[in-house]
């Protein structure tokens, strides 16, 4: 390859340059003859393009950068040692010196092209070519701190921005600047005066000047450039929208190279370049770092110490973007909702522990006085025991299960319907302020570009029909659904396996439990014998949770498999699918141990002496005397509190501090000093950064977290305390790694938080349903109500224990299932109880379900109706009565429709005068002149001059 051709694709004026020719070297093995390397950037030069953030000139910032790796030679790591001792023409010479002294076999092998590399090189010059000739400004460094990393630097010029500004409709401030105006009233004054008691809480960062006025906004056009507002024309565009405006031109922008077009997203799928990324303004730490807004982020937004401080959610969206700035205004409102939250949930509680001596029926389970003997809970080796030994899981369970939980149920119902009506007021707020008014999703997605994968498959599917002789079908090739149908299959396949797999995996926790408590029950240790339940329970749910947090991360991983073989053609698409997909599996396998307690666990038990039995060998759970809401809860409490401890100290906490010292020890091995580290330009230590995989795990853990809030209320009404601790942490933790641990990404621009909302929204729906049922049949709320109105014979709940036991004769045992230890009561039991509504043995239909069971299911039935219609219709009367846009919001909305056309009217009224002015300036010009041809006649008569002057001006 010529010296001519390597740089033909470079400005002319920097030609001079040999910078391509070190990847001639990095090729070829050798230096050509008058070459020159391009040393590091001497300290001053560093200062001059602010180590990496401008080009070498120090005017031009750089908006972009593309990293790629590429190989050196033996032969050409050695030359580089001479080059950092000695000049460029002693290393030309040693160069030469070696090609003649050096071994022929190895001089032979280093000079052999890679073909593969070559491939990439020629993909990479002419993707440059096309960026330069659509404007893009490019510096390539290849002498940098990072060994094998080259980088390529971009930059926008005004015009390229003006032009894509245009082509992307982007609202810009105009010079119209108007006053907001504000609501007179109570709320008002309320709104003023809350501002000035939390002032000590906002952040410190600069706001506008004049917080009443606001520029009015349009879609920048260049034929309209005296509309808009040039005052600080180098922060006109700033540093997101230039970047969103040079990764559209590096997504359109083709290398046609193999018969095929490859835009970026091509070119880093197939390793041409290894990264694509924007940089962060500067350091966020450090004596010398600038101010810049990095910084400010970090010091007021990503920092444990402010974490009472509301999120500087303006900054955040200047800096990051819409759709991130979205995210974190969704997470601050979700975390400020859950205050009012877990006030009432610790009330509920304090109402629980106030009350727990004046409940009667545990005050009855604890009398020993009463001496209710109960029958053994499993055949032959389980003996009789003391209704008396479950007094604390009595005293415990009414913590939980007491009529507060009932309100609490509708109250936290009505609390999801005003937060979902809270954020749509919020996220038009938003979209008001960030002139996202007008911005359609919708269009959006209809210019987006196709994703690398589906272009592969096109491309296989073209070059098929190619074979085929079919050139009539290649022109405007897409994938349709038969393409996609052994797709669709696998999908629907794999997914059903992954739920029945979770099922399987929680029936064999179920197994894992029977066994446990039958050998726990057969221990000769007293202490085991009287901790079984409680160890039985601890000891599922920490497995529970193991398997959930393995799980995650296998579903993860496989829902994404799953997306990638339907092969969306958009990433939006591809979002939408994989979001669905994950929180589907990820959904059942947090709360399938969860139901099961709920809603299966000592339903199917049968009575002594006819057990119900798993596979022939494992019994039936039930549950305890006080019922299975105590279980609930304590399954419920540690799997919420152990993927939230876990996921964030381990997985997003140590995880990437791990990754970020492996990629540091890596970048620093070709380094031979700690100050050699330190003079790393922006762009590379932002390469060693991780890079952005999307806000998809960051909703997710959110939305599975909402579910156990709302889900499963009724059995923990503590929950949104700790959701609420979690979240204060949350919120820090994720900002600290956007800021310190991520490269920075790419700004997109959204109206809404997109599919996420339409999951919140089953969710709270269905967390009505689901403790309507919780209430009815997983707690004593029904049978309590029941006994009271119906069987009580004074009116109080005095009795109701021995309403909800059933009597058994032990004469009634089948063969091979009554005890065989005896009894430690010293007396021979003929009689005992058990938990269920069944007739006595001295019945016509003994041990029949009684009339009793029937009456509290038809209560249990009709309050699951009632409860669930009537909190959905005052969720639907909340959503009805609150408008999803403020009244002010659309009030200013249609008053910049209005200003936005008056100063229409007004450009146009200005035109049409210009254009009259300069009708009669070109109409006086002409009367000039024709009176200027009549001159000759003034010798003649001065009166017959007039006239002729007087007519002509008179026709004209």
């Amino acid at each position: 390859m010529k010296r001519n051709d390597l740089q033909r694709h470079l400005p002319s004026e920097e030609k001079g340059v040999s910078i391509i020719n070190i990847k001639a070297i990095d090729e070829l093995g050798y230096l050509q003859a008058g070459s020159t390397i391009l040393n590091s950037l001497t300290p001053d030069q560093d200062a001059a393009c602010k180590y990496g953030l401008y080009f070498r000139d120090g005017q031009r910032k750089v908006d972009y950068v593309l990293a790629y790796h590429y190989k050196k030679s033996v032969l050409w790591r050695k030359h580089s040692i001479h080059s950092i001792n000695g000049s460029s023409q002693s290393l030309t010479e040693n160069n030469h010196t070696s090609n003649h002294t050096s071994d022929p076999e190895l001089g032979e092998s280093e000079v052999q092209m890679d073909y593969v590399e070559d491939d990439k090189k020629c993909r990479r010059e002419e993707f440059e070519s096309n960026l330069k000739e659509s404007g893009l400004e490019l510096e390539r460094d290849e002498e940098a701190k990072s060994q094998g990393v080259g980088y390529v630097k971009i930059h926008a010029p005004w015009h390229v921005l003006c032009r894509e500004a245009e082509f992307m409709k982007l609202k810009m401030p105009t010079k119209k600047v108007y006053e907001i105006k504000e609501s007179h009233g109570i709320l008002q004054k309320l709104n003023t005066i809350m501002h000035k008691i939390t002032g000590p809480i906002h952040p410190k960062v600069e706001e506008p000047t004049n917080s009443k006025m606001k520029n009015l906004s349009y879609p920048f056009s260049r034929d309209r450039q005296h509309l808009f507002d040039f005052s600080d024309k180098d922060g006109f565009f700033d540093s997101k929208t230039r970047s969103t405006i040079v990764f559209e031109i590096l997504k359109r922008t083709k290398c046609t190279k193999a018969k095929y077009s490859m835009g970026i997203t091509n070119l880093l799928a197939n390793a041409v370049y290894s990264a694509a990324y924007p940089l962060h303004d500067g350091d966020y730490e450090g004596e010398n770092a600038e101010p810049n807004d990095r910084k400010l982020l970090y010091e007021e937004w990503a920092s444990y110490s402010v974490f009472y401080k509301f999120q500087p959610i303006d900054l955040v969206r200047k800096y990051f973007g819409e759709k991130i700035g979205l995210y974190f205004a969704w997470l601050g409102i979700y975390t400020q909702m859950l205050i009012p939250a877990s006030v009432v949930g610790i009330i509920v509680f304090l109402y629980g522990c106030a009350t727990v001596d004046e409940d009667i029926p545990s005050m009855e389970m604890c009398d020993q006085r009463q001496n209710i003997t109960m029958c053994p809970l499993c055949d032959k080796t389980c003996n009789y025991w003391k209704l008396s030994t479950t007094c604390a899981t009595a005293r415990a369970s009414h913590l939980f299960d007491n009529p507060a939980t009932v309100f609490f149920s509708v109250f936290m119902a009505l609390w999801a319907a005003m937060f979902m009506e809270h954020w749509k007021r919020r996220q038009m707020r938003l979209n008001y302020r960030w002139d996202l008014t007008g911005f359609n999703d919708d269009e959006e997605a209809l210019k987006a570009h196709p994703r690398p994968d589906y272009e592969a498959k096109v491309l296989q599917k073209t070059l098929k029909n190619e074979k085929k002789n079919k050139p009539n079908q290649t022109d405007h090739e897409k994938l349709t659904w038969k393409d996609r149908i052994p797709a669709y299959i696998t999908n629907v396949v794999g997914i059903l396996f992954m739920i029945g797999l979770t099922f399987a995996i929680v029936l064999g926790v179920i197994i894992y439990r029977i066994s446990t408590a039958a050998a726990l029950a057969m221990s000769s240790n007293p202490s085991a014998k009287a901790n079984v339940r409680v160890t039985v329970t601890a000891t599922a749910v920490i497995i529970n949770l193991v398997v959930i947090l393995i799980l995650d991360e296998v579903y993860g991983s496989i829902a994404r498999w799953l997306t990638q073989i339907e092969v969306p053609k958009t990433d939006r698409t591809f979002e939408e699918r994989l979001i669905f997909k994950a929180f589907l599996l990820k959904f059942v396998n947090a709360y399938t141990p969860i139901f099961y307690v709920a809603f299966i666990k000592g339903r199917f038990v049968g009575r002594p002496g006819d057990y119900v039995y798993l596979f022939h060998y494992f019994r039936m759970e039930e549950c305890a005397p006080g019922g299975c809401l105590m279980e609930l809860c304590i399954q419920l409490s540690i799997i919420m509190l152990g993927k939230q401890l876990i996921q964030n100290n381990l997985f997003e906490i140590g995880i990437p501090k791990m990754k970020k010292l492996i990629r540091y020890l890596k970048s620093n091995r070709a380094s031979e000093d700690e100050e050699h580290a330190k003079q790393k330009q922006r762009y590379e230590v932002d390469f060693n950064l991780e890079t952005f995989v999307g806000l998809t795990p960051e909703y997710m853990e959110m939305i599975i977290q909402f579910g156990f809030v709302t889900l499963f209320v009724a059995s923990f009404p503590l929950a949104p305390v700790f959701a609420l601790l979690n979240n204060i942490i949350e919120i820090r933790l994720d900002a600290k790694k956007f800021i310190t641990e991520l490269r920075r990404p790419v700004a997109v621009r959204a109206k809404d938080i997109g599919i996420w909302y339409n999951i919140l929204s089953a969710v709270g729906k269905l967390a009505v349903i689901i403790n309507a049922f919780v209430i009815s049949f997983t707690s004593d709320f029904i049978p309590r109500l029941v006994y009271l109105y119906m069987y009580s014979p004074d009116g109080t709940m005095h009795g109701f224990i021995n309403n909800t036991l059933s009597y058994f004769n032990v004469t009634d045992f089948k063969n091979g299932t009554a005890p065989t230890e005896p009894s430690d009561f010293g007396h021979a039991v003929e009689i005992c109880s058990y938990k269920d509504y069944r007739d006595p043995p001295w019945s016509e239909n003994r041990y029949d379900v009684s009339k009793e069971y029937w009456a509290v299911l038809a209560a249990r039935l009709a309050f699951v109706i009632i409860f669930q219609n009537l909190v959905l219709l005052m969720s639907e009367f909340v959503d009805w009565i609150i408008p999803d846009i403020p009244k002010e919001i659309s009030e200013q909305i249609h008053r910049e429709k209005v200003l936005m056309v008056e100063l229409f009217m007004k450009e146009e009224k200005g035109k049409l005068q210009l254009l009259e002015s300069m009708t009669l300036r070109e109409r006086d010009k002409k009367k000039s002149e024709n009176c200027n041809d009549h001159s000759p006649q003034l010798h003649r008569s001065y009166s017959g001059s007039t006239a002729s002057c007087h007519s002509h001006h008179m026709d004209l």
